[in-house]
C-alpha cells in the first residue's frame, strides 16, 4: 500500500521529532510543538506533563542530559484523521525497545506534536508484514 502525500508529511514530522532527540537540539524540539493546540507527554516512567511550558521543561532536562541513550526510530505507521494524525513506532534504546504513539495536529499548515508516549516493550517488535507498504526506519 502506498502512502498518501499527508501521511507522508506526517512521518517527516515524526523523523524530525527524532533527529531532535538523537541531536539533544531544544530548539528544534520546541519548533515541533504545537502553539495553539494542548499538549501532553508522557515519559516512560514519568507521571504526565500537562501544558506547553511542563512539556519542554521535561525535554531540556532530558535533552541536556549527556548521558541520555541514543534512540532510534523503527517502523513509523501514520494514520490520518482530518487535522489529526496518529504515529505509532518503536523506539530502540540500546538493546531495549519501547513503543510509541504520536499524536500530531495541523497547525498553521504543518504537522506539529501535541502527545508523545512512551513505554516498555517486552520483546523485541516484530518483523513488518510483508505487505505493509514502506517501512520508516531511520537511524538519527
Amino acid at each position: 500500500m502506498r502512502q498518501s502525500a499527508e501521511q507522508e508529511a506526517v512521518l517527516a514530522a515524526n523523523e524530525a521529532f527524532y533527529r531532535a532527540f538523537a541531536r539533544r537540539d531544544l530548539a528544534a524540539m520546541d519548533r515541533l510543538w504545537a502553539e495553539s493546540a494542548e499538549v501532553t507527554c508522557l515519559h516512560p516512567g514519568w507521571g504526565p506533563c500537562r501544558g506547553r511550558d511542563a512539556v519542554m521543561e521535561s525535554w531540556a532536562g532530558i535533552l541536556g542530559n549527556a548521558e541520555a541513550p541514543h534512540i532510534r526510530c523503527l517502523r513509523s505507521q501514520a494514520t490520518i484523521y482530518g487535522d489529526v494524525a496518529v504515529v505509532v513506532c518503536y523506539e530502540a534504546i540500546e538493546q531495549s525497545y519501547l513503543i510509541a504513539t504520536n499524536l500530531f495536529v495541523c497547525e498553521a499548515g504543518a504537522w506539529k506534536l501535541v502527545h508523545h508516549q512512551a513505554g516498555p516493550l517486552a520483546a523485541e517488535p516484530p518483523e513488518p508484514e510483508a505487505s505493509g507498504g514502506p517501512e520508516h526506519s531511520r537511524l538519527h
